[in-house]
């Protein structure tokens, strides 16, 4: 049974972010989960005129099932708090800091939560010489889903300098985020309803966790809970909830790791934390509440709840 009186519930999704098809996926599977509890369901593929579509629909909440900019960077929260309309996952101001990596370095490190070091670096930069001795990584500075994410080490086929014809994200973005390659272990956390879920161990079959990996069914196993020593685990849970609570996350959250398993707890270092993470049937976060005992559709409930609990100002303020 539903906890939950019968909402009329906008779902958006899709939009024009490198990470279209994966908010195609995850908002059909929320629009299911809620039409099977009874709720009445608008879905919104975003385009430019999504205020006027929103406004026209009138629902109770936004299902915000976008990923990417610009639904994850603060934007489409601002004009859904300036319409009055309430919606579930971060606010604005979370949503800006979170999905800026180098933002989210000054935010945490300072509260005691292990980052990898390193700097923003102009992407023709690449192309004089190495930031960071090799093997590094480079990554945008604000996209998700291991979108553009490189791996330079001493056999890479980038080149030594990088090549500006070489494929890899300096061909994209002008600005990346270099960091120090860590070996060992992928290692992601949940955060659901304000606690840690789990931790699960991300295999891929080959290369790494890339987007390709991460979204394309048998090219990475996930081991949940992670077989690993319960320090690390209770770590982790212990990073993604603080990260959480200092980010300012409503909803779900997902915090990444990586472990580098010769170095015992001094080896584990947060890479970001996700604050629009994935509802694929591939996703980590329906994954880990499973686990836990909740089905989809009463996780989707539950992320919904949280949002109508929030406080939000009255439609009939100033201007109204």
């Amino acid at each position: 049974m539903s906890r939950l009186r019968k909402l009329h519930v906008a779902v958006l999704m899709g939009g024009w972010a490198n990470e279209r098809s994966v908010s195609l996926m995850s908002g059909e599977g929320v629009a299911k989960a809620l039409e099977g509890k009874g709720h009445r369901v608008t879905r919104i593929d975003m385009d430019r005129n999504v205020a006027a579509v929103v406004a026209a629909a009138a629902p109770d909440v936004v299902f915000n099932a976008l990923h990417g900019v610009p639904g994850e960077d603060g934007t489409v929260q601002g004009m859904l708090d300036l319409m009055g309309v309430p919606y579930t996952h971060s606010g604005l101001a979370t949503s800006v800091i979170a999905i800026d990596k180098e933002l989210t370095k000054l935010l945490l490190v300072p509260r005691g939560i292990p980052m990898p070091g390193g700097r923003i670096v102009k992407s023709r930069d690449l192309y004089e010489g190495d930031p960071l001795p090799r093997p590094y990584v480079l990554k945008p500075v604000n996209e998700g889903s291991s979108v553009g994410v490189a791996i330079v080490t001493e056999e890479s086929n980038y080149g030594n300098p990088i090549r500006p014809d070489a494929k890899g994200p300096w061909q994209e973005f002008q600005e990346l985020l270099a960091e120090p390659y860590i070996r060992g272990r992928e290692l992601t956390t949940a955060v659901v309803g304000g606690k840690a879920l789990a931790v699960t161990e991300l295999v891929p079959k080959s290369g790494f966790y890339d987007f390709d990996a991460k979204y394309t069914d048998g090219m990475t196993q996930h081991v949940c809970p992670a077989q690993i020593p319960v320090e690390i685990a209770d770590l982790c849970k212990a990073y993604a909830l603080k990260a959480h609570q200092a980010l300012g996350c409503r909803g779900p959250s997902r915090t990444d790791f990586r472990w580098d398993d010769e170095q015992g707890q001094a080896g584990l270092f947060v890479l970001e934390t996700n604050t629009q993470p994935g509802m694929t049937p591939l996703s980590l976060v329906p994954e880990q509440a499973r686990y836990c005992g909740m089905d989809y559709a009463d996780l989707v409930e539950e992320i919904i709840e949280e949002a109508l609990a929030h406080e939000w100002p009255a439609k009939d303020g100033p201007g109204a």
